[in-house]
């Protein structure tokens, strides 16, 4: 049997693509280690607390439908009673999206971001004694960039469901509401064998009186407060 001659110029280049690949995998560790490095540190800053109120974001290459000021912010946590707070206080997990959504950002923009705020439900952040997460990070004079949203949407009966809690006249006319549909639930004549309209208003008073001290007793109890005063608060009985 024959053996094949070795060509020495093909055995050179099979070496040298070898080298190649192992270049190739040797760079790739490389970058997928400083890839690594550079998503823990993202989370890092997204974990700790800190006072910067902007980064130097090149305008011409932001969305402007991302751009949001605070006061727009604002009127939105009021009217889903969501909370505004430095992404060091959330205690959900940032998902790889909004890690990759940042570092996109900053090469980009050749900085690095810092001052990361989240917009979510109170139950997601960990408040100090005193389902739908958005990250955004400040651009400066009280503007905000959307960085990344995550979760499921909020329940779309969410606004209604949170507007006695907008203040204290909403809450009023809830439980004068309320108090009129217990009245008329009570039969006619219970009390005594005639109606009237001043019995009417004195049963119509007593329910009044019974739900607007239940609904006190609840508010001091768990320390709740409206929507106005607690959008960006960090503290659970603010």
């Amino acid at each position: 049997m024959l053996l094949k001659k070795v060509n020495i110029e093909e055995k050179l280049r099979q070496t040298l693509r070898m080298e190649d690949q192992m270049q190739s995998l040797a760079e790739l560790h490389k970058i997928l280690n400083k890839d690594s490095e550079s998503r823990e540190k993202i989370g890092e800053t997204l974990k700790t607390k800190n006072s910067v109120t902007s980064n130097t974001f090149n305008l011409n290459l932001l969305r402007t439908d991302r751009i949001y000021h605070i006061n727009q912010i604002k009127e939105i946590c009021i009217d889903y009673r969501l909370r505004f707070l430095s992404s060091n206080y959330f205690k959900g997990k940032i998902p790889a999206e909004a890690i990759a959504e940042i570092k996109n950002l900053e090469r980009v923009h050749d900085i690095e971001l810092k001052g990361f705020k989240i917009i979510a439900p109170s139950k997601l952040f960990k408040l100090e004694d005193k389902d739908d997460p958005i990250l955004f990070a400040p651009i400066g004079n009280d503007y905000f960039y959307l960085v990344h949203k995550w979760g499921e949407d909020l329940h779309p009966l969410r606004k209604w469901l949170m507007w006695p809690f907008k203040s204290i006249v909403n809450l009023t006319c809830l439980v004068i509401a309320l108090s009129y549909l217990v009245t008329l639930l009570v039969p006619s004549g219970l009390f005594s064998k005639s109606s009237s309209n001043a019995q009417f208003f004195l049963l119509f008073f007593f329910m009044f009186k019974c739900l607007a001290s239940v609904v006190i007793f609840y508010g001091f109890a768990l320390g709740k407060n409206f929507n106005h005063a607690i959008w960006n608060s960090k503290y659970f009985n603010a």
